[in-house]
């Protein structure tokens, strides 16, 4: 980015960010293709020439937005899976971080999810930045020790063999389903913003206890 005559590097960086955070709000609320360029410009207080020259285009904004959000879960989500803690702290860990996560920012599972389907070689860019190395090289340590902790469970009777995959895919699918499925749920449960607050804190407490049940051997 080349920068302006006359303007300081901190206000420089200052409203590279406010533009970021409103584009963020924008995409995340409406998705890439439903957002405008000018809808963002209003909500970062610039207009759109200074938002181009930030970014260039549409589609550098949403990529790096895409990078900002989607950072937000994958890296911690990468450490508990392969962090040295027992399997039902990794189920209370990920089950926790996650709602709170999507608690702050609802329609951030839709968000994402939409930009993977559309743009699927995002998330292998997005790992490798986060990795230093390919998509699989960067969760095959984590997801090798868990699968090593399952076998050892199942092992000692204490839970049924399931893979590392089949259990992850579980756990995040049953933390993601209501925030991506919220319109559905609001309409068929009549739920309002605080009772559906109410629901998925409800959901902190049961989740983990439903996910340790169905492992039992």
């Amino acid at each position: 980015m080349v920068k302006k005559r006359g303007e300081s590097r901190n206000d420089d960086g200052e409203t590279e960010l406010r533009i970021l955070a409103a584009a963020t709000s924008v995409f995340i609320r409406r998705g890439t293709s439903g957002a405008r360029m000018q809808e963002i410009a209003e909500e970062a207080g610039v207009n759109q020439a200074l938002l181009h020259y930030y970014f260039r285009s549409k589609e550098r904004l949403s990529t790096a937005v895409f990078r900002e959000t989607a950072g937000r879960m994958f890296p911690a989500i990468i450490d508990f899976v392969g962090a040295d803690m027992p399997v039902v702290e990794k189920i209370d860990r990920i089950v926790d971080m996650y709602l709170t996560t999507m608690s702050r920012a609802p329609f951030l599972p839709g968000y994402i999810i939409s930009e993977i389907h559309h743009h699927p070689g995002r998330i292998q860019q997005l790992l490798a930045g986060i990795a230093g190395s390919d998509m699989k090289d960067a969760l095959r340590p984590a997801f090798e020790k868990l699968d090593r902790q399952l076998a050892t469970e199942a092992r000692a009777g204490r839970m049924r063999r399931m893979s590392a995959q089949q259990f992850f895919v579980n756990l995040i699918s049953l933390c993601v389903f209501p925030f991506a499925a919220r319109p559905m749920l609001s309409a068929a449960f009549g739920f309002n913003d605080a009772e559906f607050a109410r629901f998925i804190e409800q959901r902190r407490k049961e989740l983990p206890l439903y996910v340790r049940n169905a492992m039992q051997p």
